[in-house]
C-alpha cells in the first residue's frame, strides 16, 4: 500500500511589523540624476538617438598625466595592500596644501579624510555631526543626495527655497526664518548643483557670520570651486570667516575639476574630532579608498590647473549657448548660471499647455514627454525640491548640446493653450 502524501503545512504568516527592507533604507529614493542618465544610455544602446542632459560629469577624458600616474601605481606593490583607512598620508598632505593654494584655508593633514567620492564624504560628515532630530537647513533647489544623507544620519532637512528671481540664492533673512532650537547645521553650496548659482563674497560672509552668531555648524560643498565664469568668483566660507573654522566641514573631490568622476576620490576637511569620527566610521564601512585612484588623485591635486582651465573655457562657451537657446522658447525662463555646468530653467509657463495631444501638469510629466517625443533626457525639478523646473547639464559636446536644445525648441514651441 502506498503511503499517504503528508499534508503541506500551512504558510506561516509574517510576524507583525516584519519587513524585508528596513524602514530607514526603504525611505531612500533612487538618485534621480543617475536614473535619468541610465535610462538615456539604455535607450541609446537600443538604437534610439537620445541626447542626455542628465548626468553631472565632464565629457572630457581624465588628463593623460593623471592616468599615467595610476598605471605606474598599479605596478607598485606598495599599493597592492591595505593602506590607512583615512587616506594615503601623502595624499592627505597634498590635499591640505591644495586647500591652502586654492582656498586660502590653512589646515593640517590630520584634518583630512579621503573618501570614496564626494557622496561618501557628505554622508560621513552628516553621520558624524547629527543626532536623531537635529535639523539641517538645506537651501533649495538642492542636489538630490543631500536630504537623503541627512535623513539616513537621523537628521531632519529643513528646506529654504530660492527661485529664478533671486538667481537661486537664499538670504540671511530666509535662513533666520527657518532656524529653530533644533537647528544644528547649515548646508552651504556655492557654486551650486543644480542651479549654477554662485554667492558673492559679501553674501558668503554674511551667511558665515550669521552661522557664527547662532553657534551653528556649516557643511560646505566646494566640489565646483574651479568652475566659475564671468565676473563670478569662488569664495571658501571658512577662509573668509575664520571664526567658523572650528564648526565647519568642507567636502570636495577630484571629480569635476579633473574629469575624474569614475575614479571615486573625495575628501572631508574639518575639525580633528569630526574627521576622526568620520574616519572611524569609514574604517568599518569601506576601509581605505582604492589605492590606485588615490595615487591618481595625488598627481591631480599636486599639479597645476591647466586642464581645468581648458574645460572651463569650453563650459563657458556652452553655458552661453544653452541659456540663449532655452530663453528663446516661450514659457521658459533660464537665468544665466555663474558656476558648475548646469542650466536650471523654469518651465512653469509650459505646464498645463497642450503639447502633441498631452497637457503635462508637472515638470515630471513634461520631462517624460520630452524624452518620448524629442528623445532628449532632462531631470525634472521635483528631484531637486522645486517642481516646475528642469535641470540640463551642459557638460556634453557642442554639437549634441545644440541638437538637443533645438529638439526642445521644436517640441516646446508647439505648446498651445
Amino acid at each position: 500500500m502506498t503511503a499517504a502524501t503528508p499534508p503541506v503545512p500551512p504558510a506561516v504568516p509574517p510576524a507583525a511589523g516584519d519587513r524585508r527592507v528596513s524602514a530607514r533604507i526603504a525611505a531612500i529614493s533612487e538618485s534621480a540624476t543617475l536614473a535619468v542618465d541610465a535610462k538615456a544610455k539604455a535607450l541609446k544602446a537600443a538604437g534610439r538617438p537620445v541626447i542626455g542632459f542628465g548626468a553631472g560629469e565632464p565629457d572630457f577624458p581624465t588628463p593623460g598625466y593623471i592616468v599615467d600616474a595610476a598605471v605606474e601605481a598599479c605596478r607598485n606593490p606598495k599599493f597592492h595592500r591595505y593602506t590607512p583607512a583615512g587616506g594615503l598620508p601623502e595624499l592627505k598632505a597634498a590635499i591640505a596644501a591644495k586647500t591652502l593654494r586654492d582656498s586660502g584655508y590653512e589646515v593640517d593633514a590630520s584634518q583630512v579624510l579621503v573618501t570614496n567620492g564626494g557622496k561618501q564624504a557628505i554622508y560621513e560628515a552628516f553621520a558624524a555631526l547629527l543626532d536623531p532630530g537635529d535639523e539641517v537647513i538645506v537651501p533649495a533647489p538642492y542636489w538630490t543626495t543631500y536630504p537623503e544623507s541627512i535623513q539616513l544620519a537621523g537628521g531632519v532637512p529643513v528646506e529654504v527655497v530660492a527661485d529664478e528671481t533671486t538667481g537661486y540664492r537664499v538670504t540671511v533673512e530666509q535662513l533666520e526664518a527657518a532656524r529653530t532650537e533644533r537647528t544644528k547645521v547649515l548646508l552651504f553650496v556655492s557654486p551650486s548643483n543644480p542651479t549654477g548659482a554662485v554667492y558673492s563674497r559679501a553674501e558668503t560672509e554674511a551667511i558665515g557670520r550669521w552661522a557664527v552668531e547662532h553657534g551653528l555648524w556649516v557643511l560646505t560643498d566646494e566640489i565646483y570651486e574651479h568652475l566659475v565664469y564671468g565676473d563670478a568668483a569662488f569664495t571658501s566660507l571658512p577662509a573668509l570667516v575664520p571664526e567658523l573654522r572650528d564648526r565647519c566641514v568642507v567636502v570636495n573631490g577630484v571629480a569635476k575639476t579633473y574629469a575624474m568622476t569614475g575614479w571615486r576620490v573625495g575628501w572631508i576637511v574639518g575639525p580633528k574630532d569630526i574627521v576622526k569620527a568620520a574616519t572611524n566610521l569609514q574604517s568599518h564601512a569601506t576601509s581605505n579608498v582604492n589605492n590606485v585612484a588615490q595615487a591618481a588623485a595625488l598627481t591631480a591635486v599636486s599639479g597645476d590647473l591647466e586642464a581645468v582651465a581648458e574645460m572651463r573655457a569650453a563650459f563657458d562657451r556652452r553655458r552661453q549657448i544653452i541659456v540663449r537657446m532655452l530663453n528663446e522658447i516661450d514659457g521658459v525662463v533660464c537665468p544665466t548660471p555663474e558656476g558648475a555646468f548646469y542650466a536650471y530653467p523654469s518651465v512653469k509657463g509650459l505646464l498645463g499647455k497642450e503639447i502633441r495631444g498631452k497637457r503635462p501638469a508637472s515638470s515630471v510629466e513634461l520631462a517624460a514627454l520630452i524624452l518620448d517625443e524629442a528623445e532628449v533626457a532632462v531631470v525634472p525639478g521635483e528631484a531637486f525640491g522645486t517642481p516646475g523646473y528642469l535641470r540640463l547639464s551642459y557638460a556634453l559636446g557642442d554639437e549634441d548640446l545644440v541638437e538637443g536644445v533645438s529638439r526642445l525648441q521644436k517640441l516646446l514651441g508647439e505648446a498651445t493653450d
